[in-house]
């Protein structure tokens, strides 16, 4: 079983709105998140259009930069999304090498920021364990941890969940395999599998 439906900025620059306009649908049929994964990093005005464009297409969560800041940034973001009813995940740490050169360095702030703010969930990837571990013991349970970094990146199917992740983001796994249908079966076995060793030596 799968929670929800990611799309990115490549999807929307070469397929443009109106393929993202169904996705949305689907997602909704289904009764899964659908995940606008822009990277939103601007002034609050312009990430809170940007929103309402997100909303208009239907998509029911949004990823947006912790870096930007509060004031004038996410503060703004984070009042237009309630108005909207669009759930905010704030990136916290990214998967590749890079984010330690920054990101991973202010990785205690964003978390401060997520909490302050008040935010639906955080970005934390899985390539991180150790973050995710860490995200979920400040923030607690009721925020939603989105781990990508799983397959092509590294990361083991499963390790972001057993390290306390709501949902881990596959993605070329699935959409570059030959058969992606079988592909997304194949990882969700998988994904169950190490979740339920991880269950069994807990106990």
């Amino acid at each position: 079983m799968f929670d929800g439906v990611k799309v990115g900025l490549p999807l929307l620059l070469k397929k443009g709105t109106e393929l993202l306009r169904d996705i949305a649908k689907l997602a909704r049929r289904a009764g899964v998140l659908g995940v606008a994964d822009f990277k939103l990093a601007d002034i609050g005005d312009v990430m809170s259009s940007s929103l309402e464009a997100i909303a208009e297409l239907g998509y029911s969560v949004a990823i947006v930069h912790a870096f930007v800041g509060v004031r004038g940034g996410l503060e703004a973001l984070v009042d237009r999304a309630s108005k909207l009813g669009v759930n905010v995940a704030l990136l916290i740490s990214m998967s590749h090498e890079g984010s330690k050169e920054f990101y991973d360095r202010h990785f205690s702030e964003f978390l401060k920021i997520a909490r302050e703010l008040g935010v639906w969930g955080v970005v934390v990837p899985a390539t991180r364990p150790r973050l995710v571990s860490e995200a979920r013991a400040s923030l607690g349970s009721s925020t939603k941890i989105l781990s990508p970094g799983v397959g092509v990146q590294g990361a083991k199917y499963g390790t972001a969940i057993c390290h306390g992740a709501n949902y881990e983001i596959i993605g070329r796994s699935v959409v570059k395999a030959p058969d992606p249908f079988r592909a997304a079966r194949e990882v969700i076995g998988e994904v169950e599998k190490e979740v339920r060793s991880c269950l069994t030596s807990s106990v």
